[in-house]
């Protein structure tokens, strides 16, 4: 019996490896909460992201979230306390729980910052010669120069609220709202050392017994960190984002989804971070969920990809 538990773990496991990334909303937790008796969730969900995030360097980043959630009939509200590891060299950072380039657009396409078009898109620190004495970001870092460095990263409170109940005709509609605590360590790298809050809804529908389909968005208020160099701030502007999918019942207790997702850029003109993406959720008891993902970037804003897999436990 404990290796038939087993392989169903391992198989659920690799399921969600083939699947994407779950850096949205969860499609699986989009319904309101059913069972009295099971009010408190325990989530970790870890993930990899890989890719350039419209720069001329390559960034990776490993993005470990705890959270603890309590559940409601009309809602719920969730604390994440995450781990991050970046190699980067700064100009990429953590955004919330999604990494975005950060500095400002010197290869003369048209972003902000100014400064010589070789280099490499960091800003002058005491010096307009490329590759002099530069800040990359929020970090003191010279351009290509990638350091890995590892720390919490910003804690982040979020709630829902569900306004309309799912009928025949009428869509589950919940409001979002979120409040990003600056605890990472922005001179590292794993933040921007800024409060940002957002706010959101979510759009889902059961079709039949099998079909899911959603659409998520919201708005979200950047906090704008200083760049270092005695000129002024970054110049991040604040983020619209969407996503919208489809998801399907293979059984009652294994949902997959695909869906597709834009961020706007925080740099005026750099390209929005755009990917498609395929999960996987199963509920292994009423107490265990497992979830998965693998995310590919559509645009050079986005990493080229994402993987993710992590369990919940429900108390």
């Amino acid at each position: 019996m404990q290796r038939v538990s087993v392989m169903v773990i391992v198989m659920a496991m690799a399921m969600g490896l083939w699947a994407e990334r779950v850096l949205a909303a969860d499609p699986s937790d989009k319904r309101p909460q059913q069972t009295a008796e099971r009010n408190w969730q325990l989530s970790f969900t870890p993930s990899y992201s890989h890719g350039n995030f419209g720069t001329n360097t390559t960034s990776e980043f490993i993005y470990a979230p705890f959270s603890i959630r309590r559940l409601f009939s009309k809602g719920d509200i969730s604390l994440v306390i995450p781990s991050v590891t970046a190699i980067t060299d700064g100009r990429t950072t953590v955004v919330g729980n999604t990494a975005f380039r950060v500095d400002d657009d010197n290869s003369g396409s048209g972003g902000g910052g100014g400064g010589a078009n070789d280099d490499g898109g960091c800003s002058g620190k005491g010096s307009n010669v490329s590759g002099k004495d530069r800040v990359c970001g929020t970090t003191t870092r010279t351009v290509g120069q990638k350091v890995t460095t590892t720390g919490i990263g910003d804690v982040i409170l979020r709630g829902r609220y569900y306004l309309v109940e799912e009928q025949d005709y009428v869509p589950l509609i919940a409001v979002t709202a979120r409040l990003k605590l600056p605890t990472a360590n922005a001179s590292q790298g794993l933040g921007t050392g800024e409060f940002d809050h957002g706010y959101g809804v979510e759009i889902s529908k059961l079709i039949g017994t099998s079909w899911l389909v959603f659409f998520d968005g919201g708005y979200n208020f950047i906090g704008d960190p200083d760049r270092g160099d005695g000129l002024g701030t970054l110049g991040l502007r604040n983020q619209y984002w969407y996503d919208v999918g489809t998801g399907y019942y293979l059984t009652k207790d294994l949902l997959t989804s695909v869906y597709f997702e834009e961020y706007r850029a925080l740099v005026p003109g750099l390209p929005n971070a755009r990917d498609v993406f395929f999960s996987s959720n199963y509920r292994l008891s009423p107490a265990w969920r497992l979830n998965g993902g693998v995310a590919v970037g559509l645009s050079n804003g986005a990493p080229d990809y994402v993987v993710s897999i992590g369990t919940s436990y429900r108390f």
